[in-house]
């Protein structure tokens, strides 16, 4: 396909090359393609259901009503658990803490990812990003949108969010693709851990001696009440921006498109109504979340859905399945961007929801509109092998082969 370019910096042999994006894919999201018919009889029949575990007992709740009650009761479940697990390779970070450390290391980064600061990046930087990809296939006639756009637009606009120089991307792409894929190279992954907060050192070393109109500046200046982030914090966090930034924006915003591709009258309506775009984007959250899964611990005894577990129990909400609760929504299998709006919890809920909710939103809409008019009768590729989304905990089409009206 015309305009394919290669993922950044891979390493690879001849008869084997290694595909970080491939590898992440296969190993760690999973390759369920439907996985709601299955949800939908557990939500019926078991809503929280126990699994099997090395340590402790382990559950998961199906039900919207107990996935939010879980995410908003963050005393009585702690996501301190994720210090144990991805905290290997991001270091401490605001997703395991509790407050009274969450909420002063959420209000330290929180300003820098507000609505209103964000809006100035829209024509500054996140327009021209994604633009920047475009140019590449516009002339072509066709693409894959996952490999050409929705990849790599996230983690480029976050790199500049940051003020990396460009002639960094390459290295900075693949070292947030190895980190985010531990499981599924816990060598790669580590190490590419480490060189990130090497990277991130110099960088935070230099903007500490002089600022710039970037996040890690704000982040080094930022304070509350006499406190500031030490240097191993603000590594942390930005190692955290890859998978909690890039990863869910890249699937969340090659979901929107795939379900906008499948149902022609939908995407014509957005086509004709860009107004309609915000409810577009929050109907493919609810309908296809980038991310299925969260994991929280008990620090008492609680009853959840008849079941009382014990003080240290593991419990994930299952935020796909209670995106498709059918006593919150009627047909929830079904894709409606007119559909009453009801909100969802792809991002969460509670004191840990999503701090870059409002730069999704504001990517994807941008992404969408700049796809509508930039690439004029838009539709999947005649003879396309079966494009779908897929995955068990991170979720995305793997390949969104399109043609449109060349430029």
């Amino acid at each position: 396909m015309g305009g394919t370019v290669a993922l950044p910096d891979t390493e690879a042999s001849d008869a084997h090359p290694y595909d970080p994006f491939a590898a992440f894919d296969d190993v760690v999201a999973g390759t369920a393609r439907d996985p709601y018919p299955e949800l939908a009889i557990r939500r019926r029949e078991t809503p929280l259901a126990r699994r099997p575990a090395l340590f402790g007992e382990s559950w998961i709740a199906y039900r919207y009503e107990d996935c939010s009650r879980i995410l908003r009761d963050a005393k009585t479940f702690t996501s301190t658990g994720y210090d144990t697990t991805i905290g290997a390779v991001m270091g401490h970070m605001i997703l395991g803490m509790d407050d009274p450390e969450h909420r002063m290391h959420r209000n330290l980064v929180a300003h820098a990812f507000r609505e209103k600061s964000l809006t100035r990046w829209e024509p500054e930087l996140i327009g021209p990003v994604i633009d920047g990809l475009i140019d590449r296939f516009v002339v072509d006639g066709e693409a894959d949108l996952v490999r050409q756009l929705t990849f790599e637009f996230p983690v480029r606009v976050i790199a500049r969010l940051l003020g990396l120089p460009d002639e960094d991307f390459p290295r900075f792409h693949r070292w947030g693709i190895e980190l985010i894929g531990l499981s599924a190279d816990v060598d790669r992954g580590l190490a590419a851990s480490q060189s990130l907060r090497d990277y991130f050192a110099g960088i935070v070393a230099d903007r500490r001696a002089h600022p710039a109109d970037d996040v890690i500046s704000d982040l080094v200046a930022a304070e509350v009440d006499g406190e500031r982030l030490s240097d191993e914090a603000i590594y942390s966090f930005l190692r955290l921006l890859l998978p909690a930034g890039a990863e869910t924006t890249y699937r969340s915003s090659g979901n929107l498109l795939f379900l906008l591709l499948t149902h022609p009258d939908q995407l014509e309506a957005v086509r004709a109504d860009r107004a309609l775009i915000p409810q577009a984007i929050e109907e493919g959250l609810r309908r296809e979340p980038p991310l299925l899964t969260i994991n929280r611990t008990t620090t008492r005894r609680v009853e959840i859905a008849g079941v009382t577990l014990p003080v240290g129990a593991s419990i994930t909400p299952h935020i796909g399945s209670a995106n498709h609760d059918e006593t919150r929504w009627e047909d929830p299998e079904r894709f409606d961007i007119f559909r009453p709006a009801v909100p969802h919890i792809a991002f969460a809920h509670g004191p840990h929801m999503c701090l870059g909710m409002h730069l999704a939103r504001l990517e994807t809409r941008v992404l969408l509109g700049r796809v509508l008019d930039r690439l004029p009768g838009l539709a999947l590729a005649p003879g396309a092998t079966d494009p779908h989304i897929r995955g068990d905990v991170f979720r995305s089409p793997t390949a969104l082969p399109v043609r449109f009206d060349a430029a």
